[in-house]
């Protein structure tokens, strides 16, 4: 047997639960700049959503909608276009992920994945957008 289009970590659960773990993750990174999770998951993590930040710092409306698609949640896919993706100045490497000790129940691995860059999650600039609609 062979491993061709296995791409991607399985987490011990099926296809959909892990797309939704890894959703999950991406909209709290999102929304909180940093958050702590296993070093796998961070990694496997980290795969996707630097993909979505390039797709971001595009900008346009395709772009926007696949954002959208594949957050699931309005909110954060306009975060990520609107505030977070026009302040980061890179081409890419945009999340660092740093070892944060043991997890005391189980023994994982934990770390933290944050943003590079210094975001200012500038609230204004989105609630003028919706004043507008």
């Amino acid at each position: 047997m062979h491993r061709h289009g296995y791409k991607g970590r399985k987490f011990g659960r099926k296809t959909d639960q892990a797309t939704a773990l890894v959703r999950g993750l991406m909209c709290s990174l999102i929304k909180y700049q940093s958050i702590t999770t296993t070093l796998a998951r961070a990694k496997e993590m980290r795969r996707s959503t630097e993909k979505l930040i390039t797709l971001a710092k595009k900008g346009d409306l395709a772009s926007r909608r696949l954002i959208i698609a594949r957050l699931d949640d309005m909110e954060t896919a306009d975060l990520l276009v609107d505030v977070i993706a026009p302040q980061i100045k890179r081409n890419s490497g945009y999340l660092k992920i740093e070892r944060a000790g043991f997890r005391k129940g189980d023994h994982s691995e934990m770390a933290t994945i944050s943003f590079v860059d210094d975001i200012d999650l500038n609230i204004k600039s989105l609630d003028n957008k919706k004043g507008d609609k």
